[in-house]
């Protein structure tokens, strides 16, 4: 249960970032608070900067302007030590599971217990089985990636991001590609482990009713802005165009369908014009 007077665990404060030489921001000014213990949705259309709101958490890329916090430090001015330290307290749940192939279920989860820990191999054992146990997937431990469903590989890399007893899991697209048994089957256990860890948890998604159906709190970014955000009944109830076009699905409206470039006379009006 998220403590009402307690600081929040990730803090965006006017933040913007571009790739490449900075034409087109990616993120333009975004500021927002992920509170401890709620589970919060970023959305919106491809392209709008929620998998880069990711990569600005983990310290993989660095915002060019304003903060971004965790847990009231700036991961944009740590330290390689620090940094390192930060992502020990976050897991990560990559899109498809990106399991490793060569690597038993088991040794999947054992993974980041024996990069990042001394512990020795019984106590390692004891800790996996109780990660696999807590996805359902305990009996699967000496199976290798190939030898799993799509489902299951999930359920896997999901034991993975939390064998650290991380304090932030992030997912990235964790309901692509799997069928609706699967995709419900993933999204209560996500919800289930959060509020039996007391983890925080962010989920990319462009599965609007499953993802809606979990999270407090949802964020709808678009044109590199926050459009939106609010409780799932907030989001889906405004009266914003651009959100609306979004929440139903919509083919036309705000959000930009062709990427921006030259006009079509440009392109395609007489030869000298071109370029």
């Amino acid at each position: 249960m998220t403590d009402a007077c307690s600081p929040p665990l990730i803090e965006f404060v006017d933040v913007s970032f571009a790739y490449g030489d900075g034409d087109r921001r990616i993120l333009d000014r975004v500021s927002f608070t992920v509170p401890r213990g709620q589970v919060v949705a970023l959305m919106g259309a491809s392209g709008g900067g929620k998998t880069t709101v990711l990569r600005l958490i983990g310290g993989q890329r660095t915002a060019s302007h304003g903060k971004v916090l965790f847990d009231g430090h700036d991961v944009g001015h740590m330290g390689r030590d620090a940094l390192h330290a930060a992502r020990r307290r976050m897991g990560m749940l990559f899109q498809f599971g990106a399991l490793f192939t060569d690597l038993s279920v088991f040794d999947n989860v054992a993974f980041p217990l024996r990069e990042h820990t001394a512990l020795g191999e019984e106590l390692i054992r004891d800790i996996v089985l109780m990660k696999l146990n807590a996805v359902g997937l305990r009996g699967a431990r000496d199976l290798m990636p190939a030898e799993v469903s799509g489902g299951m590989a999930r359920r896997v890399a999901l034991a993975r991001a939390i064998a650290l007893d991380p304090d932030l899991v992030m997912y990235d697209e964790p309901f692509a590609g799997l069928d609706p048994i699967s995709l419900g089957t993933a999204a209560q256990l996500i919800r289930r482990l959060n509020d039996a860890l007391g983890i925080t948890s962010i989920i990319v998604s462009h599965d609007l009713e499953e993802t809606f159906r979990i999270a407090d709190r949802v964020i709808i970014l678009a044109n590199g802005r926050i459009a939106a955000q609010g409780t799932p009944d907030e989001v889906r109830h405004s009266t914003d165009p651009l959100v609306q076009q979004f929440v139903q699905a919509q083919a036309d409206g705000p959000v930009h369908f062709h990427y921006p470039g030259p006009t079509v006379a440009e392109d395609f009006g007489p030869r000298g014009a071109r370029r």
